[in-house]
């Protein structure tokens, strides 16, 4: 069986599934009511389990009117366009393993992942001019991105 923490975080996860947008407003004393817990209960899921390194951002007001939002940020994709942001002309092929590096050690990529990227930057690195290699180098860091989410 389930433990208590594990209900709640399925709980808020389904209601956020429901909404397109990936935000949901929650009354903390409904939500207990509901689910038959403390309020104090569904506030620790809500610290260890819905943080940023989760991909949540959760805004909590407490009173008669205080309410719980929770959105679901893109955290991966937000790693990889500032890293595609920082590729420019100017960098050098240490400078972009150095990206590739980050994001593997960040487990945003696989070991595989992070070779064949590599080994794509540097043939584009060798066959093209600064100014071309640029947008190529960008494009294929945002592909990237897209099929992690």
């Amino acid at each position: 069986m389930n433990n208590l923490a594990d209900i709640i975080e399925q709980w808020i996860l389904r209601q956020i599934a429901h909404e397109q947008d990936e935000i949901i407003i929650l009354r903390r004393n409904e939500m207990a009511e509901e689910l038959a817990c403390a309020p104090s209960q569904i506030s620790y899921v809500l610290s260890t389990r819905f943080t940023i390194e989760r991909g949540f951002i959760v805004e909590s007001r407490r009173g008669s009117g205080g309410f719980v939002r929770i959105a679901r940020i893109p955290v991966q994709s937000l790693v990889y366009q500032d890293a595609a942001s920082q590729i420019d002309s100017s960098m050098s092929l240490a400078d972009i393993k150095a990206i590739v590096t980050r994001l593997r050690s960040h487990n945003l990529m696989t070991s595989r992942e992070a070779a064949l990227i590599y080994k794509c930057f540097a043939i584009l690195y060798e066959r093209l001019e600064p100014e071309e290699r640029a947008p190529l180098l960008q494009s294929l860091l945002m592909t990237l991105a897209n099929q992690n989410e």
